[in-house]
């Protein structure tokens, strides 16, 4: 297959994800609305044999303070075969038309899963005092294409950072997700840990009613998770940012972004944010406030979402973001815990990759982004 590489229309671009089984919220056109200050364009890659778009990727560009160089993102992206033999005759176009754009580095996230640990095998690894990290744990599935595709990124030139706990990386490259598809809920459910099935019937128990929310709720929303920032010790998004995605991401699609709330006594205690492209559902962000933890409101607002997305026939729900650390002293710990209770598993994606263009700019903006 040959291969040209082309800027693409916002409409062209939204009509090649909605044929695909899903792909990465943050590769959909309206991604660009939602991070405003970056400037976005769309590219496709076509097949010159037949004319055929058959990949796609959403670029964003962030400007050098007084200079009009750029740091060229695809986050998630771009969405193409990744374990293509010709690799690099998809990569070195788009290297070639950033820089034409004016990019001095581009930083790319390959939506590719490298190895999958099963809930059973991570409880395991928490009891075992030798076992401090995933890595220390044999995988219950690995991708040995992934291996063959990063060694091809070195051999272009691209560079991996580094980071043990996986959040050196804008995106997270350890994920938590509970598989959907050929199974039902009651399988779901079942594979639940005793402590989370215990919460949810718990919190039905006490009459914790989960619900969604409209755009109007966001400021409830918001005083929520500024109480989250606070706790956990975190600098919370504006409310404009919120509004901003509901608004931009609803406008593509209606169903793009929903927002749960669960309430005891008429008092919202959890809420979350759920976004949706085709067959994958990712929980984004959460949000809790210090009372009522007793009714257990997190877990069945979390088994509502599941169900919902169950409905929506996808064949994923993804809670996002964990580190790395089985240690149980490790800050983070708890984060894995929490997750590991759904009976899902853990994936480990490839991770984000540089390529600097002007590696002066590069080293540069590395030396500034490291003071931060």
């Amino acid at each position: 297959m040959t291969l040209t590489l082309r800027t693409i229309s916002r409409e062209q671009h939204l009509a090649y994800i909605q044929s695909l089984p899903s792909a990465s919220h943050m590769q959909v056109p309206a991604w660009s609305d939602v991070k405003a200050e970056w400037r976005a364009e769309s590219l496709g890659w076509f097949d010159d044999r037949t004319g055929e778009m058959v990949g796609a990727g959403l670029v964003l560009y962030r400007q050098l303070p007084k200079i009009k160089r750029y740091l060229a993102y695809l986050p998630e992206g771009p969405v193409i075969n990744w374990f293509t033999p010709n690799l690099q005759e998809w990569i070195e176009p788009m290297l070639a038309h950033l820089k034409q754009q004016g990019a001095f580095s581009v930083k790319m996230g390959p939506p590719v899963v490298i190895r999958r640990w099963e809930a059973p095998t991570i409880k395991k690894g928490i009891q075992d005092p030798d076992v401090k990290r995933l890595r220390d744990l044999e995988a219950d599935f690995i991708e040995p294409r992934a291996f063959e595709v990063a060694d091809k990124l070195r051999r272009m030139g691209w560079q991996q950072g580094e980071d043990g706990a996986g959040f050196g990386d804008v995106q997270p490259r350890y994920v938590y997700q509970v598989p959907l598809a050929n199974r039902s809920l009651e399988e779901v459910h079942k594979n639940f840990n005793q402590l989370w099935r215990r919460n949810i019937k718990k919190a039905e128990k006490a009459g914790v009613e989960v619900v969604q929310g409209s755009y109007d709720d966001l400021p409830e929303w918001q005083r929520l998770y500024e109480i989250t920032a606070v706790r956990d010790h975190f600098r919370p998004r504006p409310l404009s940012y919120f509004q901003r995605m509901w608004t931009a991401l609803n406008a593509e699609d209606p169903n793009r972004m929903r927002l749960y709330f669960a309430r005891h006594n008429g008092v919202n205690l959890s809420a979350a944010t759920m976004l949706i492209v085709g067959g994958h559902v990712w929980y984004s962000y959460g949000a809790s406030d210090n009372i009522g933890r007793e009714v257990r409101p997190s877990n069945a607002m979390q088994w509502r979402m599941l169900r919902d997305a169950y409905a929506l026939g996808a064949t994923v729900y993804d809670l996002r973001g964990i580190s790395d650390s089985l240690d149980e002293t490790d800050h983070l710990f708890g984060l894995i815990q929490f997750k590991v209770g759904t009976g899902g598993q853990a994936a480990e994606y490839l991770g984000e990759w540089d390529f600097p263009l002007n590696k002066l700019l590069h080293k540069a903006l590395d030396m500034y982004m490291s003071r931060r």
